[in-house]
């Protein structure tokens, strides 16, 4: 049995220039964190006593009998990438629900790819993960994501995250006082939506024409250096909710589809009682809101909003996470293989048995 724990995350700023389409000409970065809030992945080795060989349980349950035949993407794509074809059992659950905008799907992709790594004694890297995630989702899935939700739940963190034009990606922790980041994370809220959306669908919206918003993307990840610095100074901490809204802003000027008018409602009326800044998170058009708000006026922002939810967070630093490890004991692999061996030595008696009476009967006949 071996149980994975990867955290999903929250990007400030930055987002759009993630995309492999923008940064491999122009370069991009993002400011993102990772928070306590988790998808589990369970996997074990299947015994031999079923007629599947895969059973794979999310929101659906699938049994199969071979990866080919797994209709969940990334379930199909990392056993195929791993080139895995064991009778294997894997569950999912989350603490928060899919295609809400927290990174959900990278955070599965990661989980699963690092379970299935602890199942074959493999150890990767945080690096590793990350890039082979990429390339899970980008290449082989084909699916319209960006690179930094993969790269932000492997690490774990408060991270500065830059793209490279030749591809490289690079990993900076944000390092600020303690206290710092207590008040920041003081100052955020979340609020689910209810409003459920894939994000590579919003995205695909907007991706295509990265190359004509050039200026609007220039000025989206400017936003990235400009949040560090208020961070990093002694500025009123207000300054970066007001940041976020003015990166709000610029992103909903690369599609129309990346804000509503129920989205802009709940904005509108948490501004009116006193949040200073917010946005969607990921790729937007739903999931959650993320408010900017002192703490003398959330109570105000929560009446406002009372029929969302609110989900308290807090940042954390671990990333994915193996967090329990228990080989299997029993061979089930060498039981199967027994079990064949058996098969096809029955299919020889038997085939023995048919051929000495259909002798006999010819004999008989003659």
């Amino acid at each position: 049995m071996i149980i994975n724990r990867t955290p999903f995350r929250i990007s400030f700023f930055g987002g759009g220039t993630d995309y492999p389409s923008w940064y491999l000409k122009h370069g991009g970065k993002v400011l993102s964190t990772s928070i306590d809030k988790y998808c589990y992945i369970t996997c074990r080795v299947l015994p031999p006593f079923f007629e599947h060989r895969l059973r794979i349980v999310y929101s659906k349950m699938e049994l199969c009998q071979h990866y080919n035949e797994v209709k969940h993407p990334a379930v199909r794509e990392i056993l195929r990438f791993l080139k895995i074809d064991q009778r294997l059992e894997i569950h999912y659950d989350g603490d928060l629900p899919a295609r809400s905008g927290m990174g959900s799907s990278s955070s599965f992709t990661v989980g699963l790819l690092h379970t299935l790594y602890a199942h074959l004694g493999i150890m990767p890297s945080n690096r590793q993960l990350a890039c082979e995630s990429i390339h899970i989702e980008q290449n082989m899935i084909k699916e319209t994501v960006g690179s930094q939700d993969q790269v932000c739940v492997a690490y774990g963190g408060f991270n500065l995250i830059k793209f490279s034009t030749n591809g490289e990606i690079e990993v900076q922790p944000v390092t600020l006082h303690v206290d710092r980041v207590k008040e920041l994370n003081s100052h955020l809220m979340l609020f689910y939506t209810g409003i459920k959306r894939t994000a590579s669908d919003i995205a695909k919206s907007y991706v295509d024409s990265l190359s004509k918003k050039r200026t609007l993307l220039k000025q989206i990840q400017k936003t990235v250096d400009e949040g560090i610095y208020i961070l990093k100074g002694n500025n009123n901490i207000c300054q970066f909710g007001e940041l976020l809204h003015e990166s709000w802003m610029l992103k909903k000027g690369l599609s129309s589809q990346v804000s509503n008018n129920d989205v802009d409602e709940l904005y509108d009326r948490a501004r009116e009682a006193g949040a200073v800044g917010g946005k969607i998170t990921g790729a937007g058009g739903g999931g959650f809101l993320l408010l900017f708000a002192q703490p003398s006026v959330q109570k105000k922002v929560r009446e406002a909003l009372a029929e969302k939810i609110h989900v308290p967070f807090r940042f954390e630093s671990s990333g994915s996470q193996i967090i329990f490890y228990h080989p299997e004991h029993e061979d089930y692999g060498e039981l199967e293989k027994d079990r064949a061996r058996r098969t096809i030595s029955s299919f020889k008696e038997f085939g023995g048995s048919i051929k000495k009476k259909l002798d006999k009967i010819r004999t008989s006949s003659l």
